[in-house]
């Protein structure tokens, strides 16, 4: 069995006294949503990095339901953070630049009033007798904390999870002290399938023997038992079957002796064990039934309409990240999410990252190399967006080839789009046609698939949704956009009919240009030296997968009835505009489509 088989997000954290912890006691009474008041609320809280005069450079930290305020060291000799890879000097979140402030919830067991703090009306802790919380309610003593403080606007609320609901109220509920928003991992409300987990772990709770119907605090042992089995069962979801096969197929068999009352018969089963184990010494049983119920209960709507409702109050820009194997929040969830936000027009950018790790993966370090620089791209751009954005070409190929042009094509597509249009970009890259774009007033949005690309388009301060164009645009309205651009992309979509007709659905105006397949060299090269005339050096690297021509691509659009309001052929070695024999002549097009009988923007690009 591997030395790293009890590895986990939540190695880290022990039930030792937070030594930098700061409390607060907020004015009383507290009311929350539920109707019931508690007397008074103590919040512990943790601060990094310092307040800069203006007061502007603050970020709060919403932590998930197992976590507390201390996200991170404070120095070498501090007790490791649960989200050390993030937060600190030079970090993402870097609080060398930032104020960052992260206090435990409302309902928690690590300083903030919860079931274990003392219930003035009975002279003992509440137990079972501690009200039905809400995100709402925890929210709301953050913004108490916060005023308490003096800490006005903020730069940026980050969550994951159980965190990424708060941050989502936080975005809604006060829209005017949040610039932006980072969701990781999280959801608009749990599936039903999430809902059963937690319904399992507060049956498991309740049932043990030793919780006294939730008043245990001077009854030990407590409900260790009950609480543990909640754990084992949580954690399940935490993981992916990848992980799991990664962590326990090679010594199934094999378990880790463990000092435990569970079945260890194999080293899956030590592996839970021990993760129960560790829980119990750190959290308690009630606030564990009081968080995960208020986590069940956070519901933006069940419908897209719905969620778009919820959301329409937010005035911040979005970055919405979800992991590939993550089953307890699935990335349908977060596509959920940025969906909304597209049909509210808001400013959101969106990555599914490709993970191994399941639901933990934005806690651990595996894919932190992607999904940690876009939030660092994306909270800098909101503390001091860059003079000049990187317009850069991606990759471009060798300066040998035929196919070597610094994208003359993007300065007649931007030359065709009139100033303040709205522009979609599909097949965006790192966004150098929008940077262009942006930097004279047009209003951009990207689509890429290469997370890569999505997390240089971010550097560039780009909105940028990462989706596959051949699925469609459908999370876009009719006629959303001034003019949707599909450029050098068309030889490797699939969907090419529903790809253009989506493009002229969502945009008043389609500018497609591609690489001419019946330029005389790439014939000449084709026939005389049997090559194939592809862009990159080895024709099966190309993502190309159809070749055409520019009368290839007039015939098509005359078959689907499309009207081509303008051709640009251009010949890309001299920079020159082809007006002859186009089709053998230009190496490059640039079509301007659009249905019949628009008229909108008609004079800015008819010949």
């Amino acid at each position: 069995m591997s030395s790293g088989l009890f590895e986990s997000s939540d190695s880290v954290r022990t039930a030792q006294p937070l030594r930098q912890v700061q409390s607060a006691r907020l004015a009383s009474p507290f009311r929350l949503e539920s109707g019931g008041v508690l007397a008074e609320v103590i919040v512990a809280y943790e601060t990094y990095g310092k307040l800069n005069a203006k007061g502007d450079n603050a970020i709060l930290i919403c932590h998930a339901i197992s976590g507390d305020s201390h996200v991170a060291r404070h120095d070498e000799t501090d007790e490791p953070g649960w989200w050390d890879i993030m937060v600190g000097p030079g970090r993402p979140v870097d609080t060398d630049r930032y104020f960052v402030i992260c206090p435990n919830l409302l309902g928690g067991c690590r300083g903030t009033t919860g079931p274990s703090s003392f219930n003035p009306a009975s002279g003992k802790p509440y137990g079972s007798d501690f009200p039905v919380i809400t995100i709402g309610d925890m929210v709301e003593v953050q913004r108490k904390l916060l005023d308490q403080l003096e800490i006005g606007p903020l730069v940026a609320v980050i969550g994951g999870s159980v965190g990424g609901h708060q941050a989502m109220t936080w975005a809604t509920r006060y829209p005017d002290r949040v610039e932006g928003t980072v969701i990781l991992a999280s959801s608009p409300r749990l599936t039903s399938q999430a809902l059963a987990f937690d319904v399992v772990g507060r049956n498991a709770i309740r049932s043990d023997p030793h919780f006294h119907g939730g008043q245990y605090y001077d009854r030990p042992p407590g409900p260790g038992t009950g609480l543990a089995m909640a754990r084992m069962i949580g954690h399940i979801t935490y993981l992916s079957p990848q992980a799991m096969d990664q962590k326990f197929e090679a010594d199934r068999l094999q378990p880790r002796e463990v000092a435990m009352a569970f079945e260890k018969t194999f080293s899956v089963g030590s592996y839970l064990g021990h993760q129960g184990i560790k829980f119990v010494e750190r959290f308690d049983a009630n606030s564990y039934i009081a968080l995960s119920l208020a986590m069940d209960l956070f519901d933006l709507g069940g419908t897209s309409a719905q969620l778009a409702a919820s959301l329409r109050p937010a005035r911040c820009r979005w970055l919405v990240l979800s992991f590939s194997s993550d089953w307890l929040f699935p990335p349908a969830q977060s596509r959920e999410i940025i969906n909304a936000l597209i049909r509210n027009h808001a400013p959101a950018s969106y990555c599914d990252i490709h993970s191994h790790c399941g639901h933990d993966a934005f806690l651990l370090p595996d894919d932190f190399s992607r999904y940690g620089e876009m939030v660092r791209a994306f909270i800098g751009n909101l503390a001091a967006p860059p003079a000049r954005a990187d317009g850069e070409p991606d990759e471009p190929p060798g300066p040998t080839s035929i196919f070597y042009e610094q994208r003359l094509d993007y300065d007649r597509i931007a030359g065709l789009i009139p100033p303040g249009a709205s522009v979609l970009d599909l097949g965006c890259g790192s966004g150098q046609l929008l940077v262009r774009l942006k930097q004279t007033g047009r209003r951009v949005t990207g689509i890429e698939f290469s997370e890569v690309k999505v997390l240089g388009a971010l550097k560039n301060n780009l909105e940028v949704i990462q989706a596959d164009v051949n699925a469609g645009l459908r999370a876009f309205a009719d006629r959303q956009f001034d003019c949707v651009v599909l450029s050098h992309t068309l030889p490797a979509v699939r969907e090419v009919k529903h790809v253009i007709a989506e493009m002229l659905r969502v945009g008043t105006l389609a500018i497609v240009s591609f690489r001419n397949l019946a330029f005389h060299k790439f014939r000449r090269r084709l026939a005389e030296e049997g090559r194939s005339p592809v862009a990159e050096d080895k024709w099966y690297e190309t993502p190309d997968i159809r070749f055409l021509s520019i009368t290839d691509f007039e015939d098509f659009c005359h078959d689907q009835g499309y009207s081509i309001w303008r051709c640009i052929a251009l010949d890309t070695e001299t920079g020159s505009e082809v007006t002859g024999e186009v089709n053998r002549e230009a190496d490059l097009a640039i079509f301007v489509l659009g249905d019949e009988g628009m008229n909108l923007m008609q004079d800015a690009v008819r010949l």
